[in-house]
């Protein structure tokens, strides 16, 4: 794709850039005071052909502007709940605690969502009944995974087929299979 570019000769000088086919003629170039002193204008401003009364240049006109590369995007409300209860493996069980340095199972949950803003029920019951129900395969991080017939116990998905829960007594939080143990369902806020 190019341009033609025509330009009379009168009074004006061909500028040309070097290692391309650009020229274009620039009117009054000649009336810049000691444009002559300038090193090596000759291989930009070439003496003008008499013989010539325009100048024809193809120019090659750039195509559009590359679109910017696009900011990285802002961790999903699910990996932001990941994140913050990755941080809390290794943290202590403890009936009833709530964190931040503690956790049953459903306080550890309860706690990850606070970090994101969202408010949930704090039993892993309630949890299980209040969220919206979810298939096994459509798990997305941050989604609630109850366990046993009762939902007695809570963990939140963390992405390939990983968990990250308050286990027991003798389990610090910590990251293990989606089916360690039976599935009661899986819930999403």
């Amino acid at each position: 794709m190019g341009a033609t570019v025509m330009a009379p000769v009168a009074g004006a000088f061909e500028v040309v850039v070097p290692n391309t086919d650009i020229r274009v003629n620039v009117p009054g170039l000649e009336n810049i005071q000691g444009i002559e002193n300038v090193p090596n204008i000759e291989q930009f401003v070439p003496s003008v052909q008499e013989s010539v009364d325009t100048y024809v240049a193809n120019v090659a006109t750039p195509g559009p502007a590359a679109a910017p590369a696009a900011p990285a995007a802002a961790p999903s409300t699910g990996q932001a709940i990941v994140d913050a209860v990755r941080s809390k493996v290794g943290a202590p069980y403890a009936w009833g605690a709530t964190g931040p340095n503690a956790f049953d199972c459903s306080g550890l949950t309860t706690w990850a969502y606070q970090q994101v803003g969202k408010s949930i029920p704090r039993t892993s019951q309630a949890q299980a009944n209040q969220g919206q129900q979810v298939p096994l395969d459509q798990l997305q991080p941050g989604d609630i995974i109850a366990y046993y017939g009762g939902a007695s116990h809570v963990g939140i998905y963390a992405g390939n087929g990983m968990i990250i829960d308050a286990l027991n007594s003798g389990s610090p939080v910590g990251e293990r299979p989606l089916h360690f143990q039976p599935i009661h369902s899986a819930v999403r806020f």
